[in-house]
């Protein structure tokens, strides 16, 4: 049977989270020290873990079907792949940043000024939209101290808390990029390793869709019902089920994590009796 080769960084936190949703989506994957090529045990794939900007080139050339890998990276590398699924972690953003004194005015403020960065095409790319002409200088290492020794005015970089843009004294005034971890793949995938990929993306969708939800249950009397199935959205409405003692129901559904004491509270006021949740595992639609 064919196997699917998925590109996967081969260390940080990008690694980390990958291989944790592959293995949330019961996927037996391991990767051992220096270990460069996985196979999963239970499900037709193949691992190679590269380095993240080595990944658009290697799923665009056919050595990997497909990969996780940063869109920041996919941008940059300009590669002939497309995402399949944007995964919603590892995200950062593209930024252009200047020393924290310095006055902006706006865009236009770049013009005539040498700008440090390790993403040039993306920075092109606005640059050429804004109509700015600016010198790019191309640094692989820590970008971030060039204007501090004078090699730049400013720079164009990865950010994430922003917390290595203030110890360098510096601030941002331009996203340019909103970055998050995405599954890309071949355009051209064959049809047997496209269904394998559509199988991956269904698991890694039934994981992600349980992330922050939290299963209830609760006793309610039948004259409260309607009042109680107003207060739990669900994912279509809440099941009912008769309890044995006369007059009264269980009613299941589906909340948000971050709604779970304010709802609470409006059960209980509604008549709501022997309150469950429980975690959710998986969501599968």
């Amino acid at each position: 049977m064919e196997k699917l080769k998925i590109a996967i960084q081969t260390k940080g936190r990008l690694n980390e989270d990958s291989m944790e949703l592959i293995r949330e989506s019961g996927i037996d994957l391991s990767m051992g020290k220096r270990k460069l090529v996985s196979t999963a045990g239970n499900f037709p794939m193949e691992a190679l873990f590269l380095r993240d900007d080595d990944i658009p080139q290697t799923v665009a050339d056919g050595v990997a079907d497909v990969g996780i890998v940063g869109e920041n990276e996919m941008l940059e590398k300009q590669e002939n792949v497309v995402i399949s699924k944007r995964l919603g972690f590892s995200k950062c953003r593209l930024s252009l940043a200047i020393p924290k004194n310095t006055d902006y005015p706006g865009v236009e403020f770049f013009n005539g000024k040498k700008i440090a960065t390790s993403y040039p095409n993306i920075l092109k790319k606005f640059l050429h939209e804004n109509n700015v002409e600016a010198e790019i200088h191309i640094i692989t290492g820590s970008v971030e101290i060039a204007p501090g020794i004078g090699l730049a005015d400013a720079i164009f970089d990865i950010v994430s808390s922003g917390s290595t843009l203030v110890s360098n004294r510096l601030k941002e005034v331009e996203v340019v990029v909103k970055s998050e971890a995405v599954l890309i793949s071949r355009p051209d995938l064959p049809a047997e390793k496209r269904e394998i990929l559509d199988e991956l993306i269904f698991r890694m969708e039934s994981v992600q869709r349980a992330e922050g939800k939290k299963y209830i249950l609760l006793n309610t009397p039948n004259e409260k019902i309607e009042e109680v199935a107003a207060l739990l959205p669900g994912m279509k409405s809440p099941t009912l089920v008769p309890l044995a003692k006369e007059g009264w129901s269980s009613m299941h559904s589906v909340i948000a994590e971050d709604d779970f004491w304010e709802i609470i509270g409006k059960l209980k006021k509604a008549g709501a009796e022997g309150i469950l949740v429980v975690p959710i595992e998986k969501m599968i639609f």
